[in-house]
């Protein structure tokens, strides 16, 4: 574990700067090895779900591009390109285009489904995590002839994180007319408790990027990214970094993740605390959300979604609930106390509606980031908790099966449906 957070403190400050200029190669260092992340590649669900995607095909391709790279220069040029063709790649799959898998793959027996399947559905988030992990993989023990700097190795990560994720390729036609919505999602994560989870939000970021839904005022353009379930990656400021060219352009955003069993929860209030659960790398934090200026920091930061409206409409088969419960330490106290109607004055944060962990980070960190932008009394926006997706019953060891992939295209479709009723109130 000390090695793992040595590793992740030079990664941060390399990329205070972004992409470093090539050094000397003199200066090179030792190829790091793979993160606890990367290290369950090699287990049977993840090797599964990547081929029978056909997204077993994204690291070696890489590979073999950066094996033909001669210089710093040409390997970022590389990494950034495979980043965006990935990230193309899965989006394109979640919206019916291309082929789900690839042609003349042998059929793998579906226990639970009463047949032999091939390939997986559509709306599948699992190929473009797992194949993004092989990617950095391939980039993180990459020993080029030309040597690489610590701070180069971390530039090319970097470059392919952001590529892969759809931060690098958020944009809007010009023109009047056209509302802008933007929505973020998640990796999967808990894959100690189960290696096969899937995560609603990635889903949904990629079912939604690129699209557009009618609404009462007129059509609405919905570009999307997706974020990583570490802790480093947010102190570093990923999030601010990729909203915040954004923010002042569009008119609503929210960010979305995995919540709750069986309902949505639109989260009134958002905290500034970490609570120390363990992220994708089995790192924990339990700190004040480190952000810039924390002279400044608030305690706590609202939703400026339409939450009565959506939690009033009829948008799919799962209850929605405006969440205002919050955990506080109450202005001269010592104990956390719950507040089911929201913090009460001078309080100290320690859970969020939408709690402690990364999703209440990220409605934290948009929604901070909204407000120091001048745009909290304009700019619609907050957080959305779907429901936990769930396999279907007695589903143990598969790693899908119709109940699933019914439970993630009704949240989806469930999502969507609230940005439309969130668009159109406001």
């Amino acid at each position: 574990m000390k090695s793992l957070r040595v590793r992740l403190g030079v990664l941060g400050l390399a990329l205070l700067t972004g992409f470093a200029g090539p050094t000397a190669a003199s200066a090179a260092q030792a190829a790091p090895s793979p993160t606890v992340e990367e290290q369950r590649l090699g287990r049977a669900a993840p090797q599964e779900i990547l081929r029978r995607s056909g997204f077993d095909s994204a690291a070696p391709r890489l590979a073999r591009a950066l094996e033909a790279a001669r210089s710093y220069e040409e390997a970022r040029r590389t990494v950034t390109r495979e980043g965006t063709r990935l990230w193309r790649r899965a989006v394109d799959r979640a919206q019916g285009r291309g082929p789900a898998e690839y042609e003349g793959r042998e059929a793998l027996p579906w226990k639970g489904g009463g047949g032999r399947r091939a390939g997986l559905s559509r709306d599948d988030d699992r190929p473009l995590y797992w194949a993004r992990l092989g990617m950095t993989r391939e980039v993180r023990t990459w020993e080029p002839e030309f040597g690489l700097t610590d701070g180069q190795r971390a530039a090319l990560l970097d470059g392919l994180e952001r590529a892969s994720r759809g931060q690098d390729t958020i944009g809007y036609p010009r023109g009047k007319g056209l509302k802008r919505i933007l929505l973020t999602g998640f990796d999967p994560f808990t894959l100690d408790r189960d290696i096969r989870i899937s995560n609603p939000s990635g889903a949904t970021a990629l079912a939604l990027d690129g699209t557009v839904i009618e609404t009462a005022d007129g059509p609405a353009r919905i570009e999307t990214a997706v974020f990583p379930v570490r802790w480093q990656d947010f102190a570093r400021g990923t999030v601010e970094r990729a909203l915040r060219p954004h923010l002042p352009k569009v008119d609503l955003f929210t960010t979305v993740s995995q919540g709750r069993v069986g309902r949505f929860d639109i989260e009134r209030t958002n905290g500034a605390w970490r609570g120390g659960f363990e992220d994708n790398d089995n790192v924990g934090r339990t700190e004040t959300v480190p952000v810039s200026d924390p002279a400044s920091q608030p305690q706590w930061t609202t939703t400026t979604l339409p939450y009565a409206a959506i939690a009033a409409a009829q948008t799919g088969r799962f209850p929605v609930y405006d969440n205002t419960s919050v955990t506080e330490i109450p202005a001269g106290g010592t104990q956390p106390v719950v507040r089911p109607d929201g913090p009460t004055p001078g309080s100290t944060a320690r859970a969020g509606g939408g709690g402690d962990y990364l999703s209440n980070e990220i409605a934290y960190r948009a929604t901070l980031l909204r407000d120091r932008l001048g745009l909290h009394g304009t700019l619609p926006g907050g957080h959305v908790h779907t429901p936990v997706l769930q396999f279907g019953a007695g589903n143990t060891t598969e790693v899908t099966d119709p109940e699933f992939v019914r439970n993630r295209l009704d949240i989806i479709a469930q999502v969507k449906a609230i940005l439309r009723v969130a668009a159109e109130a406001s």
